[in-house]
């Protein structure tokens, strides 16, 4: 049998149809190529290693199946977001420690809490649920939800390093 090609329409019968050999069609009814299974029967997973090794995919094919759907990379964009961030979230940190120690009092009672382990520990468990948080919405980026929780957290930590910026005046 010869490959599948778009010069092999000679070997069409009149409805259409290729002959094909047993088991080497898809669903389609297209003959199979011989490069394995078809990627495309499952779609691309919410953990994948692609997303750390070099996956190709940064959007969809068709923009009506944006909604709901994951890709292997991320635009630069969704990047530049979690970092502002993270960055702002270093900041509140930051800001916090300093204020405190200037006299200030923490009106967060979760933070409170946490700066009961110390500043360290304060540090270091905030930095680790922000960016538990921020891996899962960046991981749902296509989810209307997540691309709100996104926003909305960048603008608030802007505002709250805004706002402790603000005290130093």
């Amino acid at each position: 049998m010869q490959p599948y090609s778009a010069d092999s329409a000679h070997l069409a019968d009149s409805s259409g149809a290729f002959p094909e050999a047993a088991g080497t069609a898809d669903d389609s009814g297209r003959p199979a190529l011989g490069r394995g299974p078809d990627r495309r029967r499952t779609p691309t997973p919410r953990f994948s290693l692609y997303a750390l090794f070099g996956g190709r995919r940064t959007q969809v094919r068709r923009e009506g199946e944006r909604e709901g759907t994951f890709v292997d990379r991320y635009r630069r964009g969704v990047v530049l977001l979690i970092a502002w961030t993270a960055l702002m979230n270093a900041g509140d940190s930051t800001f916090t420690l300093i204020h405190l120690q200037s006299g200030g009092i923490e009106l967060n009672p979760v933070a409170e809490f946490l700066l009961q382990t110390g500043r360290v520990g304060f540090v270091l468990t905030k930095a680790f649920f922000i960016t538990l948080a921020l891996l899962v919405l960046v991981l749902h980026k296509n989810f209307v939800l997540a691309r709100w929780g996104l926003l909305v957290a960048a603008g608030t930590y802007t505002l709250l390093n805004v706002y402790h910026l603000s005290l130093f005046f």
